[in-house]
């Protein structure tokens, strides 16, 4: 039904995404580092309620909406190119702080801190681009059960996500110190990101098999 290519393509849209530093990134790090690896969890378990909240209304409204006026699937794909392209900008400008830079926190209870992460990752722009615009094209409309496929895919991309930042909230602390004084690989970081974002809204933009995507 979801075929291997549609499944590796879903995992490198999703581990360029979540490799690029952003909201979800941000609150994670920082909560790891400011108040340690069990809050990093916590917050990190109201991050991927989130992911389910935008898998599900993403499948169950917008791939009938796709269905009916194809003209809008190819203007939201077009809008999820100009979104990577931008975020491929802002890993490659000059300037900017790493993400692992330590910072003066308070502590957060853990409600609160489930409550913080999931109102992040709904607020996230680059997963609202992921549903609406970058794994709806690997659905083919023509293998059918299109709805299944959709939860499939996004299982891919929840997975491929919570394992990436779970490494990051066990890992912040050790990072950060070896970032710390290390410029050179920061820059290292960047280009690598914006090279992979970038090559990812080209291949939006170049791909013409949008009449049978939805």
């Amino acid at each position: 039904m979801v075929e291997a290519n549609a499944v590796l393509g879903v995992s490198a849209v999703a581990l360029g995404m979540v490799l690029t530093p952003g909201p979800n990134m941000m609150y994670l790090v920082s909560r790891s580092i400011t108040q340690g690896r069990r809050a990093g969890a916590v917050s990190l378990a109201g991050v991927a309620v989130g992911f389910l909240v935008y898998l599900a209304a993403a499948n169950l409204g917008l791939s009938v909406v796709f269905l009916a006026v194809p003209g809008l699937y190819l203007a939201v794909k077009l809008a999820g190119a100009g979104y990577l392209a931008w975020l491929a900008w802002q890993a490659l400008r000059p300037g900017g702080q790493s993400v692992f830079a330590v910072r003066e926190l308070t502590p957060d209870s853990p409600r609160r801190l489930f409550s913080m992460g999931l109102l992040t990752n709904l607020l996230n722009p680059k997963i609202a681009v992921m549903y609406l615009s970058l794994i709806p094209q690997f659905e083919d409309v023509g293998a059918g059960h299109l709805l299944a496929q959709g939860f499939l895919l996004g299982g891919v991309q929840i997975a491929v996500s919570l394992a990436v930042n779970l490494v990051l909230v066990l890992a912040a602390g050790t990072i950060a110190g070896f970032l710390a004084g290390r410029p050179a690989w920061l820059r290292v970081q960047r280009w690598l990101m914006g090279t992979v974002l970038g090559a990812l809204a080209v291949r939006l933009v170049t791909d013409h098999t949008s009449a049978t995507l939805a």
